[in-house]
Formats: C-alpha cells, structure tokens, sequence
C-alpha cells in the first residue's frame, strides 16, 4: 500500500552520480477509508495498528516500515485514499496516491505515486489487499517533462509484450539518455532499486520488447530518463495471469 514506491530516492541517486471485502462482524464497525487516511498522515508511529492487521498480501509491519522511510525521504509525504471505481466482476476497489517533495541542493524532487487495490477486512481493520495497478513516477526540473509510460495493467503467461517509455513533446534536438530494468522480489522489499545504466536514445524515449514469466504473478519495472530539462524516474508493476479474463479487471 504505496507502501512500497519502488523508486522514492532513484533520482536523487542519479543527480548525484490493499479479495473480495468481508462482510463486517454486527459488533464491530467497517473499517473507514477516511480512517486509513488519517492513519497512514499521522506521525504516531503506531497510527496503522488500528486500521490494519496482518493477512493475504497484507503485512502492517512492513507496511510501517515502508511509510517511515518514504517520510525521510520525502518529509512532506501525504496520503490520499478514496473509493475506486468497481472491476468487472463487481468488486469494489480503492485508489491510493502519496505525494512528496524535497530540495537536495540545487535540485527540486517531485514524487507521486498511484495504487488501484482491493482491500478485505474483518471489523474495523483491513486484513487482506490485492493490487491491481501500480504506478509511480519523481521529477525533477522546473518543468514537469511530459512521459507516457506505454506498460500494460496485465499480460498472459509467456507473451511477448512491449515496454514504451515515451517523451510526448519534441526532442528539438536535446540529447536524452535512459534505461529500464525489471525491479526484484527482493529489491521490492528492500525498497531498491536496479541499477540502470543509462544508454543514448533515439526515436523520443525507450522501446523494448519482453517475454513476461510463465508462472503467474507480477513483474515491475524501473526506468529513468534522463533531459536537459530535468530527470524522470517511474516504476510500474504489470500483472501476469492464467487467462484472458484476468487482463480486463
């Protein structure tokens, strides 16, 4: 639960060199989105014992662990949580954003970062959380460069599919460099990042093609791009499933 923005610090390392609700027990309230919020803004560091507990793809600790650090780095750090729209198949789902900024020297940093989640819970605390999108992108410069990440929501088991990082205003001839690499299970945990050695690019960004795993699951990538006018590091997470009704949520 943004709880794991997998690229928070990537630019300043450049620069310089949440299953199907539960019904509520009768005697305990629905846990409130307006309560989670409220939890994640607040500095007491045991704030999320009362809206969270540990469950399916849902571990409070960690959950804590991450929220601190993302505060260090962005000491501004502020958490929207509101209701999404339903999936498909009738689920209800929440949107997560967190927004930050810091000054390292010369250099301004702006971090946004996007969840779509399904969240379960047991009385007034949520217990459990599926993701279903993942974003996130940090800035620096004094212009938001204008990037669209082309990287599917879903894929199927095996397929081949495209990676397309894109600058959506002419180059005029600046020169850009950038790189994308797929983020570890482990450097997730950790909140690492991959190394990404930049390489010259042609054609307004990045463009790879790769084969998604054949066990189901997800995969996330980093990239950074790098502009006269400012760096742009992004992550995204890509779900990878069984079937063609898992693509279309």
């Amino acid at each position: 639960m943004l709880l794991r923005p997998l690229l928070q610090a990537l630019a300043c390392t450049a620069v310089a060199a949440a299953g199907l609700p539960f019904m509520a027990t009768p005697l305990r309230a629905a846990p409130s989105l307006q309560a989670l919020q409220d939890a994640l803004n607040s500095t007491a560091p045991d704030a999320l014992n009362a809206v969270l507990e540990p469950g399916e793809g849902l571990d409070p600790q960690q959950v804590e662990r991450q929220r601190q650090l993302l505060r260090q780095q962005f000491p501004d750090a502020t958490w929207t949580v509101k209701a999404g729209a339903p999936l498909r198949d009738g689920r209800a789902t929440t949107d997560l954003t967190v927004t930050g900024s810091r000054q390292q020297g010369p250099f301004a940093f702006r971090f946004v970062a996007q969840q779509q989640l399904v969240l379960g819970a047991a009385g007034n605390r949520f217990n459990r959380q599926e993701v279903i999108r993942e974003s996130s992108l940090l800035r620096t410069g004094d212009d938001d460069l204008k990037v669209t990440l082309q990287i599917p929501d879903a894929v199927l088991t095996g397929q081949r599919y495209d990676l397309d990082v894109v600058f959506d205003d002419p180059l005029e001839g600046a020169v850009v460099a950038g790189s994308i690499r797929p983020v570890t299970a482990g450097e997730q945990l950790r909140l690492l990042t991959p190394d990404l050695p930049l390489e010259a690019l042609g054609g307004g960004g990045l463009f790879k093609s790769v084969q998604a795993p054949y066990q189901p699951g997800t995969q996330t990538w980093a990239v950074l791009l790098v502009h006269p006018k400012g760096i742009v590091a992004g992550s995204k997470q890509v779900r990878v499933v069984a079937d063609k009704a898992g693509l279309n949520l």
